[in-house]
């Protein structure tokens, strides 16, 4: 399962879930401005900073991916080809 905790403002979390979307990949969208569970996860993973994309890709936490970043670790998950 992918999930994606950005807010909707964030260009960085917009080209992310675009790019989720053109590749056809499910995913879970949570926006961290209306979430404070998931924003105190994002903090945890981010050094107490609020890092926009957060995105778990399985087992795998990418903190403000590039595209190859993320096009890995679907791969490696066997979620594209």
């Amino acid at each position: 399962m992918v999930k994606v905790y950005g807010a909707d403002w964030c260009g960085d979390t917009q080209k992310a879930l675009g790019y989720l979307d053109a590749k056809g990949v499910d995913y879970q969208y949570i926006n961290v401005e209306q979430n404070q569970e998931a924003s105190e996860w994002v903090k945890s993973q981010n050094d107490g900073k609020e890092r926009k994309p957060t995105i778990s890709v399985g087992e795998s936490v990418l903190k403000v991916p590039s595209e190859t970043e993320l096009e890995s670790a679907l791969k490696r998950q066997n979620l594209i080809s």
